[in-house]
């Protein structure tokens, strides 16, 4: 039987340090890579990644606290504490902390896929050179994920998806 996994408010494991914190809550080792979880503090006036997508896994996001901005294709969204948004694979996304407060976000990742992609974007801040978008999209395409760049149906939308105004 798998062990209970208890987390507390300083466990996990810190992925990402700086004005987005990654804290990772659970990697899937104890879900049997059905689900990962993470926590996400993102300081004010902080802009998220570049909108990407992902093919193999869904992604939510839960507001704990403040006020997250999510765009979603050519869409965006206020998102006040409370809120969930769910990204289904294939769906062009990014996040931001357009306020002058601090935002936390419960991030899943089902299956756990994504969890490694933070570990090793880790190691590759740690070799102490800054990362270039063409090392970022290497890392980010072992996980399945690309940049987005369309935004509507066509060639390198995944295929079943459709169009983004009828994945709401």
């Amino acid at each position: 039987m798998t062990p209970v996994s208890i987390v507390g408010p300083d466990g996990g494991e810190i992925a990402l340090q700086g004005p987005t914190r990654l804290r990772i809550l659970e990697d899937g080792s104890t879900t049997a890579h059905r689900l990962g979880i993470a926590e996400i503090t993102i300081a004010p006036h902080v802009a998220g990644p570049p909108q990407h997508r992902h093919g193999r896994h869904d992604e939510g996001f839960y507001v704990v606290a403040g006020t997250a901005r999510f765009t979603v294709g050519e869409e965006t969204y206020e998102a006040p504490a409370g809120t969930l948004v769910m990204i289904p694979p294939g769906a062009p996304h990014t996040f931001a902390n357009e306020s002058d407060e601090p935002v936390v976000l419960l991030n899943t990742f089902t299956p756990d896929l994504y969890v490694q992609y933070f570990r090793d974007l880790r190691e590759m801040v740690a070799s102490g050179a800054e990362p270039t978008a063409g090392q970022i999209a290497g890392v980010m395409a072992r996980y399945a994920t690309e940049p987005a760049t369309t935004y509507s149906a066509g060639p390198d939308t995944l295929p079943g998806l459709g169009p983004p105004e009828e994945r709401r």
